[in-house]
């Protein structure tokens, strides 16, 4: 059998729109215009807020004896972490790598994922035994620096959540920092009415048992980020695309197009996707094709936002 391959390898997008390494054409300037120098600015003063926050939340913790504080101070350190691997991911984009390098340093966010949720999980589990104990043995609250700490942490979320108002909606990996704010900020209403509750009712059990239910929260995002970093680590396709679809549409796009086997298709790091496949035409000059490639490379990035295929032509 004579084959014939052409292979399409246009800049790779990131979530952040900005195309691989070494590219500055229309891509390079797409991303400039979304990521200006305010959205940094944006995420590197949640980040400074978040992190001050976090620590005055350990040492308010410490000092009011309060576990469910503590608790809200692991709650809001996921979302350090999720504020500084968008901020990562930003600064790295664009990045100019080794040619051996030859998709970035996209990799360096899902290592470092992959790491925080093994942190996370430890955490959790030295909170969720001293919960466990307290229960047991309940200790002596002191609601007032609890409420005042917790009041403070909940300032500072709405805070942070008014700076990344707006930016948000033209980032993937910043709306998903914005959503996990969103969700710390629920957990400091939480500690705020506990507080209260124990002042009005003396009944410290309170404390840990709202403790639990936070390091329940922390344990579903971070099984749900080891789950994700795992997947990508591993090279698996994507969980929202079936290789089987990806096969029938390239097959699908021109008539010439007679088979489409040893599709492979997985994900260099969050919503960066890549592609190989071998796709059977008539016997026609390697030039015919660029026509058909076209049609394949139109339908994979608008079906499956797949921007980096690599498609060898056969002749059958």
């Amino acid at each position: 059998m004579v084959r014939a391959a052409m292979k399409h390898a246009h800049a790779p997008k990131h979530a952040n729109g900005c195309p691989d390494g070494h590219d500055h054409g229309e891509g390079h300037h797409d991303h400039a215009r979304t990521h200006r120098a305010l959205s940094r600015r944006r995420l590197a003063l949640a980040i400074g807020l978040t992190a001050a926050m976090m620590v005055a939340e350990i040492i308010g913790g410490w000092l009011s004896n309060s576990l469910a504080l503590l608790s809200d101070a692991g709650h809001m350190f996921t979302h350090f972490l999720a504020l500084a691997l968008s901020y990562a991911a930003i600064r790295l984009a664009c990045r100019a790598t080794a040619r051996e390098k030859s998709f970035g340093l996209y990799r360096v966010e899902v290592l470092a994922a992959f790491i925080n949720a093994i942190t996370l999980v430890m955490i959790t589990i030295f909170l969720l035994n001293e919960a466990y104990q307290r229960i047991l043995s309940p200790a002596p609250i002191a609601e007032t620096e609890m409420l005042i700490v917790a009041a403070a942490g909940l300032a500072v979320n709405l805070i942070t959540a008014g700076i990344l108002m707006g930016a948000e909606r033209d980032d993937l990996n910043v709306r998903s920092a914005y959503v996990h704010m969103l969700g710390d900020t629920v957990s400091s209403v939480a500690v705020v009415i506990g507080a209260i509750a124990i002042h009005y009712t003396g009944w410290v059990i309170i404390d840990p048992i709202l403790s639990i239910v936070i390091c329940a929260v922390i344990l579903v995002w971070a099984a749900g980020i080891f789950r994700d970093s795992i997947r990508i680590l591993l090279e698996s396709a994507p969980a929202h695309i079936k290789v089987a679809d990806v096969a029938a549409a390239i097959k699908g796009c021109a008539s010439e197009i007679r088979e489409v086997h040893d599709v492979h298709v997985w994900e260099i790091t969050s919503k960066m996707y890549s592609m190989t496949a071998h796709v059977v035409v008539p016997d026609c000059k390697l030039s015919d094709c660029g026509g058909i490639l076209a049609k394949i490379n139109d339908v994979l990035d608008k079906r499956f936002d797949i921007t980096h295929a690599s498609i060898q032509f056969e002749c059958g």
